[in-house]
């Protein structure tokens, strides 16, 4: 108990009644023993959860080894899906740019259409 022997532990224990007093010592010791006993049960929860996680590891690794037949599980990449695109545009103005170049696409389009069209032109819709 760190070195400390019967004599220098009533010492310490004379030295404590003395600073401390004889009416509020029983106090202090039962203050003292609900502290360690928190301290107790905290690193007991502690190790209990230590323990859980390396039997949650074994039984991982007995499952991967039953299942594959291998020791180790193979790593596994993300499907391509769930890879990262680069951006097309490198600014927001690039993407308007594209985007009143496709609308306006399409409006050229039904120009040359109806221009070119010899159905329209003898219908007089054109």
């Amino acid at each position: 108990m760190f070195g400390i022997g019967m004599p220098e532990l009533i010492i310490i224990m004379v030295i404590a009644l003395i600073v401390i007093g004889p009416s509020k010592l029983p106090d202090l010791a039962k203050a003292l023993g609900k502290g360690m006993n928190e301290f107790k049960k905290a690193t007991q929860d502690i190790k209990e959860s230590l323990n859980v996680e390396e039997e949650f590891n074994e039984a991982k690794e007995d499952l991967v080894d039953s299942i594959s037949g291998l020791d180790n599980p193979p790593e596994l990449e993300p499907p391509e899906s769930a890879k990262e695109e680069m951006p097309k545009y490198d600014d927001f103005d690039e993407m308007l740019d594209d985007y009143e170049k496709t609308k306006e696409e399409p409006q050229e389009d039904q120009k040359n259409l109806s221009a070119t069209d010899p159905a329209k032109e003898k219908n007089g819709d054109g």
